[in-house]
Order: structure tokens, then C-alpha cells, then sequence
């Protein structure tokens, strides 16, 4: 319903984040396949640029994006990390506006965060994501039989974009890093070392 409440855009095309899981965006693109269309979901931490959660499905039900969203918080909560205040920016779907997802991020503590209807620069930093995901995987490996292979693939990239391709813009100078090195850079710096145990 257009007259329905919405959350607010808390994000205003600022995408930048003092540490990991502050600002997460998510998002979902098309696959065309041989056995019909293939959606896959994704959600990235701004901070990093690695992709928390993904997933792919043959359905645009919310189901889909709940799945990358459940993924995503099992693997920050698996690495002992506190959601609490995380804010979820994504566009006006449908799949992100649903009572299921919005009620997951409730339990979660995360503050959801909504930009304006059909403007793709309010989820700009997930677009531009989703068009290196189409250029250094989809269009590279297709054409693709159906569900099964562009799920494997996207496993195999999301692996491949978290721990070994270099990026510049996470630094924010002109030095390269993976997600997950900038990650663990970060934890090196802010988590204090153990003193060595005393006799």
C-alpha cells in the first residue's frame, strides 16, 4: 500500500561505516537460465564490502530475501559479533516491506532503513554490486542451466569476492585490500591483545 508507513531513510546515499555491522545493505538481481528465471539475494556490510548473506531461489517470495537475511545474522552472531542498532538499508521490494522480514529484523534488534521509490542511487553501493556480480560471474560463465548451477557458482564467488579480490574503495585511498582482510585489520587495531599469563 503506497498510503502504508515505511521506515525512514536513515542511510541518504552516505554510504560509509566506522566498523563492521553498522550499515548492512541488501538487495536481490535476476538470472536468466535455460529452466526459467533465478533470483539471488544478497546483503553486504558497507564497512567491508563483504557479503554476509546471500541466497538464491526460483521464487521472488519473501522467503528469499529472509533466507540471505538469516545467513547474514547466523554468520556475524557465529563470530561472536552484537547486532544490536545494525541498521538494514534496502530499497521499497516488496520482500524487504514484508511483515516476515521486518519482524526478523525486529527480533534481531536491527533498525531498518528504506530509500525513495524507484531510485536506485538511494541503494546505490548494492547496485553497483549487483553489476560487478553480473559482469565477473553471469555474463562470463553463462549461459546457465537452471538453479543448481548458478547456486554453486555464486557460493564459489561470494568466496572468491570476500577472501581474494582486491579492492580499492574500502580504504578509501589508493591501497588494495580483500573484505576480509579489511576486517580482520580492523579487529587487530580495536580488540585488545591477551597479556601472557602469569606463573
Amino acid at each position: 500500500d503506497d498510503g502504508a508507513d515505511r521506515p525512514a531513510d536513515l542511510v541518504e546515499r552516505q554510504f560509509r561505516a566506522p566498523a563492521p555491522n553498522r550499515l548492512w545493505v541488501a538487495d536481490l538481481t535476476y538470472v536468466k537460465t535455460h529452466s526459467g528465471w533465478v533470483y539471488v539475494a544478497f546483503i553486504i556490510d558497507v564497512y567491508s564490502r563483504m557479503i554476509v548473506g546471500w541466497q538464491a531461489s526460483r521464487s521472488l517470495r519473501s522467503d528469499l530475501a529472509i533466507d540471505a537475511l538469516e545467513m547474514a545474522v547466523w554468520n556475524r552472531r557465529r563470530a561472536g559479533a552484537d547486532l544490536g542498532g545494525l541498521v538494514h538499508h534496502s530499497d521499497r521490494g516488496v520482500q524487504y516491506l514484508s511483515i516476515r522480514y521486518s519482524e526478523r529484523l525486529a527480533v534481531n534488534e536491527i533498525v531498518a532503513s528504506v530509500g525513495s521509490k524507484g531510485d536506485s542511487y538511494d541503494n546505490a553501493l548494492v547496485e553497483s554490486f549487483n553489476g560487478l556480480y553480473k559482469w565477473e560471474l553471469i555474463h562470463r560463465r553463462g549461459p546457465w542451466r537452471g538453479l543448481d548451477d548458478v547456486e554453486f557458482a555464486t557460493l564459489e564467488y561470494v568466496e572468491w569476492f570476500n577472501s581474494r579480490r582486491l579492492h580499492s574503495a574500502i580504504t578509501g585511498d589508493a591501497s588494495y585490500t580483500t573484505p576480509a582482510e579489511h576486517e580482520a585489520a580492523h579487529y587487530r587495531q580495536t580488540t585488545p591483545a591477551l597479556e601472557p599469563a602469569t606463573p
